[in-house]
């Protein structure tokens, strides 16, 4: 059984850090991508990042660009993004997420249980 388990979200005031974590297990992720999605509330689960684990590529979203990186953390099968200058309007909850390397429409997705981040004004 398939299991992503978030960590590290939370409340902080806008222009500070937050670092989230997931940690996949139950399944082989070498021909995977993990990565970060976000919905706000009245809004759609969008895009924030992703991390390819054969050949380390990433991808991000623009709004995040430049404020936040995702990375392998230490254990197998850890994925970090680390988020800086946060927004209020980062304010959201963050779900990890897995697919397939090929599939980079992100359709047949491993959902973790999502983290709230809340950015004060």
């Amino acid at each position: 059984q398939v299991q992503l388990v978030e960590s590290g979200g939370g409340l902080v005031q806008a222009g500070g850090s937050l670092r989230l974590s997931c940690a996949a297990s139950g399944r082989t992720f070498s021909n995977y991508a993990m990565g970060w999605f976000r919905q706000a509330p009245g809004k759609e689960r969008e895009f924030v990042a992703a991390i390819t684990w054969s050949n380390g590529r990433t991808s991000y979203t623009d709004s995040v660009e430049g404020r936040c990186t995702i990375s392998p953390g230490n254990a197998k099968n850890t994925v970090l993004l680390q988020m800086n200058s946060l927004k209020p309007e980062d304010t959201a909850v963050y779900y990890c997420a897995a697919s397939r390397s090929d599939d980079p429409g992100w359709t047949d997705v491993y959902w973790g249980q999502g983290t709230q981040v809340t950015v004060s004004s």
